[in-house]
């Protein structure tokens, strides 16, 4: 069970809507329905939450790159919405890149071990999905909630909690 809403920043304060991720496959696709929910390109987050597992903040400032926090990047691997979230650069890894390219490998078993373990650290897959956060921990600094505040926040009410420090907490309780 997953939920997600859009909190808009508008001059009256925070609108928030619920929303719906079927549709949405990658991360532009994400920041483009953000978009529409502030046609004055005002800061507008989407938050995710997905079984009380993991979180996720994306943050779109007009036409800005979105900015991205994951509380556990591993649970949200297992998600296909943390997927969304979970780009190449927010991991550290050269877009593409999910492992050695078979065709450029010699392997014709005459290969001798050379004690270089560089090529097994920077391969794709699960196994290189750390088990903390990910993104840009500063992300709500300005908005009231620190980084050392956001890192400490439990998935279960981190969305509630988030939203009370912003004053948007009635509003996202609307689309609860």
């Amino acid at each position: 069970m997953y939920f997600a809403a859009l909190l808009a920043r508008t001059e009256d304060g925070w609108e928030a809507s619920d929303t719906e991720l079927d549709d949405v496959e990658t991360l532009s696709d994400l920041a483009e329905l953000a978009r529409e929910a502030s046609p004055e390109d005002d800061t507008v987050l989407v938050l995710i939450e997905q079984e009380d597992a993991w979180f996720g903040v994306v943050r779109i400032d007009g036409e800005d790159d979105p900015r991205i926090y994951v509380s556990d990047a591993a649970a949200a691997a297992r998600s296909s919405y943390g997927e969304i979230l979970l780009t190449d650069e927010l991991l550290g890894r050269e877009p593409g890149d999910d492992g050695a390219d078979l065709d450029s490998l010699d392997l014709d078993g005459t290969e001798e071990p050379d004690g270089d373990s560089d090529d097994d650290e920077d391969g794709g897959g699960a196994e290189a999905v750390p088990h903390s956060p990910v993104g840009d921990s500063e992300i709500l600094d300005d908005l009231g909630v620190s980084e050392k505040e956001l890192k400490a926040l439990d998935a279960e009410d981190a969305l509630g909690s988030i939203a009370e420090a912003l004053g948007a907490s009635e509003v996202l309780e609307t689309v609860r």
